[in-house]
């Protein structure tokens, strides 16, 4: 279960995971589907990567919310009658109305179930918030586990329990290692997150106008939904006269994006505090070499691995690193094989549904 499937991915990396475990986990015989809202051009899709999807139409409840205030009534019948023919759910669990009622459906039904909170339920002292947590939270706590992905995280949902809470198990993400299907493009550098003062965006365009000079030619291309940083990311592309080499081209399906990130010469993430990036690991699959920053939960492990450069995310920093890998083919063959070992072994995804497998049977048990 995920909050939500769009034709744009605006939800990121838990639908990501989501679709991977399922797809791991089905390869395996198990029955595994994806239930969540739907918001695109046209109905819902009959899968998601190959991975059957259960969806009805995303409706806002509470403008002006976000992911949170989304629900339909619909979902709630569908909630029923999925979650009372499952043996165990899982839950990718955010702060939101569709996670409260997948919740409290599970609660009623007596189905066993975990959740996977992906860093999305930090500890919060808003009002509203507050008086959210005063149901989701005693749901919460019905979980046989609750899967994290840091300490961090760790550490703030522990805060967010007030000491009360299931056992809270690492789990890393994982992705299966791809095949490129060809030359990449040699000029190409992405940016593909959600466009988000946290994802930085503006520190991407800043870098590609420090690299120009030194590297004519190059094209910067960033893809993804708008979270509030596209206005500054036009008036950096306006204000350094970059619009010939700086281009937005807007969000794109999961599949879509995938492609381009084996297009690409090399993948810059800019985002600061990110608990375990999936596009990362995507492009390490894709055999593109990413640059990253030091606050990403996953840099010590790239770096002591030499699985991807990291920096501390200043413009000339992101601008440096991506030189390096452009004008070094040893250095770009080095961090392309580590980084595809570390997808082999430390982020592997048939390593993940092994501890699923085991731990939907612990489950059963309880």
């Amino acid at each position: 279960m995920a909050t939500l499937v769009s034709d744009d991915g605006a939800y990121g990396g838990p639908v990501s995971v989501a679709a991977g475990q399922c797809a791991e986990l089905r390869s395996r015989g198990h029955d595994a589907a994806l239930l969540s809202l739907w918001r695109g051009a046209g109905p819902p899709p009959a899968d998601v990567d190959g991975v059957p999807l259960l969806a009805v139409p995303a409706r806002t409840v509470l403008p002006g919310m976000g992911f949170l205030a989304l629900l339909n009534p619909r979902l709630l019948r569908l909630l029923w009658r999925e979650t009372g023919r499952a043996d165990v759910m899982h839950l990718h669990a955010g702060r939101d109305l569709v996670t409260l009622a997948a919740l409290a459906v599970a609660r009623l039904r007596r189905t066993p179930f975990l959740v996977q909170t992906h860093g999305m339920v930090p500890p919060r002292t808003k009002p509203v918030a507050r008086l959210f947590d005063s149901v989701y939270v005693p749901l919460l706590r019905r979980a046989r586990a609750c899967l994290v992905l840091t300490e961090e995280e760790e550490r703030g949902l522990a805060t967010v329990f007030h000491g009360r809470h299931p056992p809270l198990l690492r789990l890393a993400n994982g992705v299966r290692p791809r095949p490129r299907t060809g030359e990449p493009d040699g000029k190409l550098v992405l940016y593909l997150a959600r466009l988000h003062p946290r994802k930085r965006p503006e520190a991407f365009v800043a870098a590609a106008g420090l690299l120009l000079p030194r590297l004519p030619g190059l094209r910067f291309v960033l893809h993804g939904a708008d979270e509030g940083s596209l206005p500054e990311v036009e008036r950096a592309i306006a204000a350094q006269r970059l619009e010939s080499w700086v281009e937005y081209r807007g969000p794109v399906p999961h599949g879509t994006a995938l492609e381009r990130l084996a297009e690409a010469a090399v993948y810059v993430l800019p985002s600061v505090h990110e608990p375990f990036p999936m596009s990362v690991l995507e492009a390490l699959a894709a055999g593109t070499p990413v640059v990253a920053t030091s606050s990403c939960g996953i840099a010590a492990e790239l770096a002591s691995t030499g699985a991807a450069l990291i920096t501390d995310g200043t413009p000339q920093a992101l601008a440096d690193a991506v030189e390096r890998l452009l004008t070094d083919d040893g250095l770009r063959e080095r961090t392309v094989a580590a980084g595809r070992a570390a997808v082999a072994g430390v982020f592997s995804l048939s390593a993940v549904a092994d501890r699923l497998a085991a731990l939907y049977t612990e489950a059963l048990r309880r």
